[in-house]
């Protein structure tokens, strides 16, 4: 991958603030405008680095006071890409990932509170073809959301 120090402090500054104009991106790091825009299409076109920006929201000021996590267990793991793309059309869960361990798949929800979670569980997930069953933990808080340092990696 053909990306530099300036690439690097680029994406680690919008990567905290994906607002920043790329001007005050330039002044910062002591580059044109132009070279923080052409490096930008670089890292989304050529390099497909950068695939999106997204908005940080306080679900619980929209009514959403139920973060968890769910341990899903596979009949098969063969069944991932199926149950997958049914837990796609859940719009409360917002993330999931395959995994290694206990769970084949590792799933966050968002709800607005425990009787929504349950209804969740109850009426879509657990009736999903291939799901065993699920494990489900409810975040009391969450200390740490943060952008990974890409600057103090050695390239």
């Amino acid at each position: 991958m053909d990306i530099d120090h300036i690439d690097r402090q680029i994406l680690s500054i919008l990567m905290h603030d994906a607002n920043r104009p790329y001007t005050d991106i330039a002044k910062e790091i002591h580059v044109s405008g132009g070279t923080v825009h052409v490096r930008m299409r670089k890292l989304k076109e050529s390099l497909g680095i950068v695939t999106g920006s997204h908005l940080t929201i306080n679900h619980s000021k929209l009514g959403y006071d139920i973060t968890a996590f769910l341990g899903i267990y596979l009949n098969q793991s063969s069944l991932y890409e199926e149950v997958s793309e049914k837990l796609k059309l859940i719009p409360e869960v917002v993330g999931a990932h395959y995994t290694t361990g206990n769970y084949s798949i590792f799933a966050k929800i968002i709800c607005k509170d425990t009787n929504h979670l349950r209804d969740v569980l109850h009426d879509k997930i657990q009736k999903i073809d291939g799901i065993q069953r699920t494990e489900t933990f409810i975040s009391l808080d969450e200390s740490i959301n943060r952008p990974i340092d890409i600057l103090s990696e050695n390239p």
